[in-house]
């Protein structure tokens, strides 16, 4: 269980504080950089911004759900998504980096309260955890459309990293779904999207 524990730790601090890799190329590797207005630029490093936090959030959700899952199926499936989203983290890290800014100072925030809904998540079992896990995939899947509309026409970089997060994640939900996740309850739903709104608000400015 010390092992455990250790091996668990050594993750948050290298999501938190080391470079993240990809095993599959960037999205948007080879596109020229788009000439973009000052406010248009910083527009959408606060977007990246958004996205990258939301990529660390993923990483400690998966990592206490991963934790506390009693079935190896979704034990499996839970590292499967944390294994793609470690790529989404490298994407949105180059993009920002690119774009002149850094990643949000509240990530280690986000990071612990995500590990603590994570490990709850799996403690209620399997189907719950597995829910949990379907339905934030369907909520990132809104939330990157939302992008989509929102990100500098002329941006493509960053349109090409957006879209393939969405299609990675709306994978994921599916995934769940086989392994027979249960639909949450409409007031955990409605928290979820709140807790959303205000992680988000904060990441896009700091």
């Amino acid at each position: 269980m010390l092992d455990k524990l250790i091996i668990e730790f050594d993750k948050g601090v290298r999501t938190l504080f080391a470079p993240a890799a990809s095993a599959r190329p960037h999205p948007d590797a080879g596109m020229p950089e788009a000439e973009m207005s000052e406010q248009e630029k910083r527009h959408a490093l606060g977007l990246m911004r958004v996205n990258h936090c939301g990529e660390v959030c993923a990483q400690a959700l998966y990592q206490g759900q991963a934790l506390t899952a009693r079935n190896e199926g979704a034990r499996e499936a839970l590292k499967h998504a944390a294994f793609e989203e470690v790529e989404h983290l490298a994407w949105t890290e180059c993009r920002i980096r690119e774009l002149g800014g850094h990643p949000s100072v509240f990530n280690p925030l986000w990071y612990t309260g995500s590990l603590a809904i994570g490990v709850a998540a799996g403690l209620l079992g399997d189907k719950w955890n597995l829910g949990f896990l379907e339905e934030t995939e369907y909520q990132v899947e809104a939330h990157l459309n939302g992008h989509l509309k929102d990100l500098p026409e002329q941006d493509e970089k960053s349109r090409a990293i957006v879209k393939q997060m969405r299609d990675d994640e709306v994978r994921h939900a599916e995934m769940a779904h086989e392994h027979g996740a249960a639909k949450l309850p409409l007031p955990v739903r409605g928290l979820m999207k709140l807790t959303s709104k205000v992680m988000t608000s904060a990441s896009y400015r700091l």
